[in-house]
């Protein structure tokens, strides 16, 4: 081994160590697959509290991989702590969910928080997908112009 190589594996594992000291699981590989891919965090019309309405809002998260995920216990929250949690639930590969706000039945496409009142703000918010060790998986985040974020945008918002 040459005195470069050596000197970045020791540096690699350096990196790596303070993460497996500060007793983190190490992230499962099929959390890197998961995105939230969109958010429309203002429904389109008049914001009337309508199921319809309250539907009209929603996130996607997007699983890039080709083996399905298991997102039983992963939750999904805004910066107020409103937090939607999945539960029996299977994400199958290069696939989206739609997580509406209002209420309706859940399908493979469509699950629904079963609210009555909105959850994520217009002007500003951000939308957190944590696995089921609470682990920070993505996020997406509006409003925020001001702040060092990449502007991505999310139907106005943009991601982090």
């Amino acid at each position: 081994m040459t005195v470069a190589a050596a000197v970045a594996a020791a540096a690699v594992g350096a990196l790596a160590l303070p993460a497996a000291a500060a007793g983190q699981p190490a992230a499962r590989p099929h959390d890197r697959a998961v995105v939230i891919s969109d958010v429309q965090y203002d429904s389109p019309g008049r914001d009337d509290r309508s199921n319809w309405s309250l539907n009209k809002e929603w996130v996607d998260v997007t699983n890039t991989s080709r083996r399905a995920v298991n997102l039983d216990g992963w939750t999904l929250s805004d910066e107020a702590g409103h937090t939607y949690t999945f539960r029996h639930f299977r994400l199958d590969g290069r696939s989206t969910v739609r997580v509406h706000t209002g209420v309706g039945r859940d399908r493979y496409s469509d699950v629904f928080q079963d609210r009555r009142n909105y959850v994520w703000n217009n002007d500003r918010d951000t939308a957190t997908l944590r696995n089921d060790d609470g682990r920070f998986i993505d996020d997406a985040s509006w409003g925020y112009r001001d702040r060092d974020r990449d502007d991505r945008d999310h139907r106005g918002g943009h991601r982090r």
